[in-house]
């Protein structure tokens, strides 16, 4: 497998456009709603709720600490893709609501279509080398000098997250949101597996 052609630039261009584009339309699911994800687009939409600020730019603000983790740990390459790719998404966040709304979008599909579409979206980005949060690179950093998992302490910041938004968001607004963070990292644990799936 080691021999398997890599990525070209054009590749990983649309890889780029498209994990952000779909990422982008799911982000508009879970905001049309009122609902929240975890990790760092989570903390994002907190603030956002909180504060009334647009949460392009609070995403692209939130990130910036996490590029220098990212060089340091991954390399180069994955930091400048991330970077692209945050920005991206944060550019996308301010526009699409402009040319997309929903007249009718029940809770439930508002959440399904959101962990299905963001799933593909992050694979997408995945695979082309990229990512969209920091909380991923600081789990990891934490295991390797701790040996604490990395999942463990991601969904400690999650749950953290959830309880924190309750101060803005609605309990049953909370409720509807888990079903697209199960999803969403369903997609991601069945697909994202390099024992199954080889991308370079």
């Amino acid at each position: 497998m080691s021999d398997a052609p890599r990525h070209t630039i054009l590749d990983d261009a649309q890889g780029l456009i498209f994990g952000t584009l779909m990422c982008a339309l799911g982000l508009q699911f879970l905001t049309h709603a009122g609902f929240i994800t975890g990790q760092t687009a989570g903390a994002a939409l907190v603030i956002s709720y909180a504060t009334g600020w647009g949460f392009g730019p609070v995403f692209f603000a939130i990130n910036l600490p996490f590029y220098w983790l990212g060089y340091r740990r991954i390399g180069l390459a994955f930091t400048v893709k991330s970077l692209i790719a945050v920005s991206l998404l944060s550019a996308l966040a301010q526009l699409m609501p402009r040319y997309l709304d929903f007249s009718v979008l029940h809770p439930a599909l508002a959440g399904v279509l959101f962990g299905f579409v963001t799933g593909a979206g992050l694979l997408a980005l995945f695979r082309h080398g990229a990512s969209l949060g920091g909380i991923g690179i600081v789990a990891l950093m934490v295991q390797d000098r701790t040996g604490f998992r990395a999942g463990w302490l991601q969904m400690g910041f999650d749950a953290a997250l959830f309880a924190l938004a309750l101060g803005w968001i609605a309990p049953d607004r909370l409720a509807w949101s888990l079903p697209g963070v199960v999803i969403l990292n369903l997609v991601l644990a069945i697909n994202h597996r390099r024992d199954r799936y080889v991308a370079t």
